[in-house]
Formats: structure tokens, C-alpha cells, sequence
């Protein structure tokens, strides 16, 4: 199966190796993975500071990048969720409409191609000690990912995957949310990180670096004993 990479931009800049670990894992799982280097970013960023002219440019480049291919798979829930989501809102009664409403169907999230169209849960991974689970915004309220992550994440060898208090509640990053609103953000992200405590984890995981940069920066902050792991860094571990 021929898999094609997005690779959002802070990913690119500041988490590379996670871009890595995914290949890693879809390559075990017999993928033959691609990597356009003429992407760039999804509009994200631009749509959410209210730039919506340019987002659209730079959506309309994604469009053209990802023509072609068969299925599109990026470590964010986040972005996934913004081209699924806003792509039609962007491309509205344009000529690209069809274009759109195929991009949507071929594009996925890292876990939720793993488990929906893969059917692969066990990866053979191993990471020893006690884990609780993220559920990012984008990933369970724009993706509809809730289950899967989990399922992959049982298979770990040697994980203890314990359920934290609110899980299902905001981080606090919400992207330019962090900025413009920086006293609730870190409060929030306070809060995350308590709960993640009181589960005696060592590891807080998620779909979403974006999330665990805003719970990692905390982290460091205060010199907290828990550490953020992507969840496809998790299942490139304990690789032989």
C-alpha cells in the first residue's frame, strides 16, 4: 500500500524524529511510504489568526501537492481535522469543490489509519512503565478519535495505560488560544498535568504534538517528573 506523508511545519522544525518513528511503523506494516518535498502547511495557522485569504492560498498548494495520491497520513489530529473540516468552508462554491471533498476522504490521522484502514493494533513495540492517554481536541471532536490510540496502546509490552481525570478536557494550547490568553492556558495546562499525576504515570501520550508541546513547556517549567510522548514514538519502541 503506497502511503504519502504530510509532515506539519512545527513537527518539520522541532519534533523531526517523531516524522521518523511514523515511518518506522508504517513501513513495518509493509507501507511504501512518500514524502513530497514541495509541502509546505495545511493554512492552519493562517485560518486562525483570521487570515483567511492566505489560508486559502496556501490550501489551494496543498490541494495541488496531494492530487494524485491514494492516502495522505500526517501526525496530527490537528491538521487532519483543519483539512477535513474548513477545506469546504475555504473552498465553497469554488472549482475545487470535488477536489476538496476527495482530499477529505484520502487524508488521515498517524492511529486512525493504522486502525481503520490497516486493521493493525500490535506493532510490537515495548515501553515499560505507567502511561495515561491525551485525548487532543482536534482528535476527538473534529477526527472522532477516541478508541483507537488506546487499542494501539494496550498492545505496548510492558505499558500500564491508566485513564486520567478529564481526560477529554482542552490542554489549553487551542493554538493562538496560548498566546492571546496565556494565565488560563498555563492553568489549564496545570490542571492536565495534575490529573496525569494522580494516576502515578511516568507518560502522558497523545495524537497531538501540538498539545504536548503546550503540556511539555509546563513540564519543564517546574521540573515535573512526567514526560510527553507521541504516540508513534511509543510504537517505534523497544524495537530490536
Amino acid at each position: 500500500m503506497k502511503v504519502h506523508l504530510f509532515i506539519p511545519c512545527f513537527i518539520d522544525q522541532l519534533y523531526p524524529q517523531t516524522a521518523f518513528n511514523m515511518v518506522k511503523v508504517l513501513e513495518k506494516a509493509c507501507c511504501e511510504v512518500s514524502y513530497n518535498t514541495n509541502q509546505t502547511c495545511c493554512g492552519q495557522p493562517a485560518f486562525n489568526a483570521g487570515f483567511v485569504d492566505e489560508a486559502r492560498s496556501v490550501a489551494a498548494k496543498f490541494l495541488k501537492d496531494f492530487d494524485t495520491v491514494d492516502y495522505i497520513v500526517a501526525p496530527s489530529a490537528s491538521c487532519v481535522g483543519f483539512v477535513r473540516n474548513y477545506y469546504p468552508k475555504l473552498f465553497d462554491n469554488a472549482a475545487a469543490h470535488n477536489q476538496v471533498k476527495s482530499l477529505g476522504k484520502r487524508v488521515y490521522e498517524f492511529t486512525e489509519f493504522l486502525t481503520e484502514v490497516l486493521h493493525i493494533h500490535n506493532y510490537g513495540a515495548a515501553l515499560e512503565g505507567r502511561a495515561t492517554y491525551h485525548d487532543s481536541c482536534a482528535a476527538l471532536r473534529e477526527c472522532r478519535i477516541k478508541e483507537g490510540p488506546r487499542q494501539l496502546l494496550n498492545f505496548v509490552k510492558g505499558l500500564e495505560l491508566i485513564e486520567m481525570k478529564d481526560n477529554e478536557t482542552c490542554c489549553g494550547f487551542g493554538g493562538t488560544f496560548s498566546v492571546k490568553f496565556e494565565p488560563i492556558s498555563i492553568a489549564m495546562a496545570d490542571q492536565k498535568i495534575q490529573n496525569a499525576l494522580d494516576t502515578g504515570s511516568q507518560y502522558i501520550i497523545s495524537t497531538d504534538l501540538s498539545c504536548l508541546m503546550q503540556i511539555d513547556g509546563v513540564i519543564r517549567k517546574k521540573n515535573i517528573a512526567l514526560k510527553t510522548m507521541h504516540i508513534a514514538d511509543v510504537l517505534a519502541s523497544g524495537w530490536e
